[in-house]
């Protein structure tokens, strides 16, 4: 099961604008079913709905997963190499 990653506000404003594409695109398909581009409007506000009711954004997901990856990556690169203990020993300190 997925992990809800977007608010109960960005949910409510996703589903407010997918229903009101979606009633337009609809509209426009009864007028004009030849248009292709009018279905795609409607597949997209769809997804915008089903994003809202499931609080899952996948796109959100993939932004949060890559950031975590970056994050990951850099704490590596700035951990700092060890000496070893042959090398250190014949260092002094000049304070």
């Amino acid at each position: 099961m997925v992990k809800p990653n977007i608010g109960t506000i960005n949910a409510l404003i996703r589903m407010t604008f997918g229903f009101t594409m979606l009633a337009w695109a609809t509209a426009k398909m009864v007028k004009n079913p030849w248009r292709d581009s009018y279905f795609w409007v409607a597949v997209m506000a769809a997804m915008k709905v089903a994003e809202g009711i499931t609080k899952f954004c996948p796109l959100t997901a993939l932004f949060e997963q890559y950031q975590d990856k970056q994050q990951d990556k850099v704490h590596v690169e700035e951990t700092p190499l060890a000496l070893p203990d042959d090398i250190t020993e014949g260092i002094t300190n000049p304070t």
